[in-house]
């Protein structure tokens, strides 16, 4: 399938995106926080069904690096690429700490959303003993990222996680989360070395939200389990149209 780019400015800042596909537009969200393109396999996996957009973050690839790595920045990078490729509604999701980013869209931008799809990631928690076992599965059994080297700014992954730190502090977020009234879907590897309690938490939390494990596969799941990640994908895409064609009705 044909990648076409282009570059996307916002605020001054000229952001990298891409899209491929065609069919229900899907915003992607990357990991991290802190890692340029690297979802190019998972696009190739929808694309006979979604126009996938995918972007860098500024600090990120070929984006901008400006300093400027703030969630609320990030947020209002990715409302500015779904203008510039005129997209009424979409699917947001992404992988690892892109659903996180993805949720957050969600709420700020409800009327431009009709789903979420995460892979990996989707948590709204900064818990110490989360972060412990991660580290301590890393150090014991570690961790195939396929080789991919990121290139980025080191200060997007301090400044988007101290401005996501004090985003999940505030007093209205559950009560928001509990508000989003769209198909959500959270697809998580039973190897994972990140503990999923939170985002079986969040899946509960979502009004229309539901957990998929994918037996024995790990965090990139991709890598290992390309066919069973294709279907789990299609599976919810097929969700979300149905849900859409439903309230339209």
């Amino acid at each position: 399938m044909t990648i076409r780019e282009r570059y996307v400015d916002s605020s001054g800042a000229r952001i990298w995106t891409c899209t491929s596909g065609t069919g229900i537009p899907f915003l992607m969200f990357n990991g991290g926080p802190g890692c340029d393109d690297y979802l190019g396999r998972v696009a190739e996996l929808i694309e006979d069904v979604c126009q996938v957009v995918r972007f860098e973050p500024r600090g990120c690839g070929r984006s901008d690096w400006d300093g400027n790595y703030a969630v609320d920045t990030l947020i209002n990078d990715a409302e500015e690429v779904r203008k510039a490729y005129g997209l009424e509604h979409c699917i947001v999701g992404g992988h690892s700490f892109g659903p996180d980013v993805a949720l957050t869209y969600a709420i700020t931008y409800p009327r431009a959303v009709i789903g979420l799809i995460g892979m990996a990631g989707g948590r709204i928690v900064n818990d110490r003993n989360w972060h412990a076992t991660y580290r301590r599965n890393l150090a014991r059994i570690g961790e195939d990222l396929g080789g991919v080297i990121f290139n980025a700014d080191p200060n997007v992954n301090v400044e988007c996680t101290r401005s996501w730190r004090e985003y999940i502090k505030r007093p209205t977020l559950l009560r928001d989360i509990a508000a989003v009234e769209i198909p959500a879907t959270f697809i998580y590897g039973s190897d994972d070395i990140r503990p999923d309690w939170p985002t079986r938490q969040l899946a509960q939390l979502l009004p229309h939200g539901r957990f998929v494990e994918i037996d024995g596969a790990a965090h990139s799941i991709w890598l290992s389990h390309a066919g069973e990640l294709d279907e789990k994908l299609h599976d919810a895409i097929e969700r979300i149209s149905s849900f859409s064609s439903s309230q339209s009705s």
